[in-house]
């Protein structure tokens, strides 16, 4: 099990990465979508703030202990702080780039949990990479009906 909680640590530093960059956007998102995604980072961090809470309560649940300070979480993180996204459109797709390098990952741990004998942690990230996959499609719809390069 020490295995597995190691991997959701990783997980659990990107989602608080993604935290961050998420309130990031929510704050400096401007132009004609700014409510409508305003709004959208908005649900997304909050999305966010659930689902790192609900790793590090998996990670406790199996024995294991969650990271919990910034420096652990960029140095386990494989996700990237917002850098210089200015578009509504490169918001976008960074948030649609990270969900699917989230998705991917978790369900890879997944697996692992599962041939490990874990299946209530592989049903819990197949749970969470439902909701991103859920999320990546609402949004990569978005980004199609915006201009590139605004």
């Amino acid at each position: 099990m020490a295995n597995i909680a190691d991997k959701l640590n990783v997980h659990l530093a990107d989602w608080n990465i993604l935290y961050t960059k998420l309130h990031h956007y929510h704050w400096y998102v401007t132009g004609p979508h700014f409510l409508a995604l305003h709004a959208k980072f908005e649900e997304l961090y909050d999305f966010a703030a659930e689902s790192l809470d609900d790793v590090a309560e998996r990670i406790l649940a199996i024995g294991g202990k969650p990271i919990s300070s910034l420096k652990q979480y960029l140095s386990q993180g494989t996700l990237a702080e917002a850098g210089n996204e200015t578009t509504d459109t490169q918001m976008l797709q960074a948030v649609i780039n990270d969900f699917r390098k989230l998705a991917d990952s978790m369900r890879q741990t997944a697996k692992q949990a599962d041939e490990s004998g874990d299946a209530v942690t592989s049903d819990f990230l197949n749970g969470l990479v439902e909701k991103l996959q859920k999320q990546i499609w609402i949004l990569s719809a978005t980004a199609k009906g915006l201009p590139v390069g605004v």
